[in-house]
């Protein structure tokens, strides 16, 4: 019987097919290796804690999530409407025997900034500190208190 492709050779088709498939293979493996890798330095270097802000009781609150972060170390700054919250996720040094070890938290300094609504009283903020959780409050702008406005149906 002959072959479908009547100008190659038989058994010249198998081999780059192979190959395809060993491309295809090498590819999906090298992405598999990133990501079994640890992050990159630039990454780490580069965390921020998540920020949340609302209006609560005539109050601005903002929160930040800090899980594992001695409060001792962290500034809390206001310039202007800027509120600027910095501190550190040191590594804890740990030695292992055996095994795998395998690494998705970031670690290293961090700063965020956040900008605060005009009016907002820099010498009114308190913090707090509980479960990993930095909350801050000051007294929200009149500008900020909430309206509620009447629909008139006709």
């Amino acid at each position: 019987m002959r072959s479908s492709l009547p100008w190659k050779r038989k058994g010249e088709v198998q081999p780059v097919e192979r190959r395809m498939e060993n491309m295809v293979q090498d590819f999906f493996d090298d992405v598999g290796r990133l990501w079994e890798r640890e992050l990159p330095a630039w990454r780490t270097e580069a965390w921020g804690p998540a920020l949340e802000s609302h209006i609560e009781n005539g109050n601005l609150i903002v929160k930040a999530d800090l899980p594992g972060i001695d409060p001792k170390e962290v500034s809390i700054s206001v310039t202007g409407n800027q509120l600027t919250i910095e501190g550190e996720r040191k590594h804890e040094k740990k030695e292992e025997e055996k095994g795998y070890y395998y690494r998705e938290l970031a670690y290293g300094k961090f700063a965020r900034t956040m900008t605060l609504p005009e009016g907002v009283d820099a010498e009114k903020v308190k913090a707090t500190y509980k479960d990993g959780v930095l909350r801050m409050t000051m007294p929200a702008p009149k500008a900020l208190t909430p309206k509620r406005i009447q629909i008139e149906a006709k």
